[in-house]
């Protein structure tokens, strides 16, 4: 077996075992220990899944198929951005100022670089998969947008790290099952392969992620009523 065989069944052992927790972890009651537990394996399963990733675009790009390489890169700046603030998110739930850090930051900043770089990719050099890559660059433009407007003020929202935390879980969500619609479900199933699955693969999860979002943020975070003025009070 090569050492890229290798990096593949590893990438794709810790796909399985992701798309396994995040499951447990979203169905389980929210703060219970399996939910803290399946989270916590998930998040380590995909900060693994990333780092053998890394090389894995390296070598699809030194074998001249630069555009995917550059898109693949690209997933993981998204990815990663979303696993580090979702965990950040939690441990830094008191302290807003660290978890909009130096870290935050760059981050931040990354996926702008990253976004505008993929958008042009997108449009002047992708043959294939031209709709997808420059549909998913907006998610780094809007990330950027997000994520600055976010670490200008504090919030007034206590609840500001619940929200961080369901985002960016939400943004997990989507590489998750991106990579098992993509890559997962055609090898288990190969009569559903084609364009038609390749497009819902890659933007079906956007949109039920958009759905879900607004579900959980009525659900977990209602619209706290405004305080009545001294007069309506009296």
């Amino acid at each position: 077996m090569s050492i890229y065989s290798a990096m593949v069944l590893v990438h794709v052992s810790l796909g399985t075992l992701a798309l396994a927790t995040y499951w447990t972890a979203g169905l389980s009651k929210k703060g219970s220990p399996l939910h803290k537990t399946a989270g916590k394996v998930y998040l380590l399963a995909m900060t693994g899944l990333l780092a053998v990733a890394l090389p894995m675009s390296l070598k699809i790009m030194a074998s001249g198929r630069t555009v995917i390489a550059a898109f693949l890169l690209y997933l993981l700046v998204i990815t990663g951005t979303s696993v580090w603030n979702s965990w950040r998110a939690i441990k830094d739930k008191r302290d807003w100022a660290r978890y909009t850090g130096p870290a935050f930051k760059t981050l931040m900043w990354l996926n702008l670089a990253s976004g505008i770089a993929i958008a042009i990719v997108g449009l002047v050099f992708a043959q294939k998969m031209q709709l997808i890559i420059t549909a998913f660059s907006a998610i780094g433009l809007i990330s950027f947008v997000q994520m600055r407007r976010f670490s200008r003020q504090p919030p007034l929202d206590p609840r500001w790290w619940l929200r961080e935390h369901l985002g960016n879980m939400l943004g997990n969500g989507i590489a998750t099952h991106i990579a098992f619609l993509s890559i997962g479900l055609p090898k288990l199933l190969p009569m559903l392969a084609g364009p038609t699955l390749q497009n819902l693969a890659w933007l079906g999860p956007l949109v039920v992620a958009f759905g879900a979002g607004l579900w959980l943020t009525r659900k977990y975070l209602p619209s706290r009523a405004a305080p009545r003025s001294v007069a309506e009070m009296g």
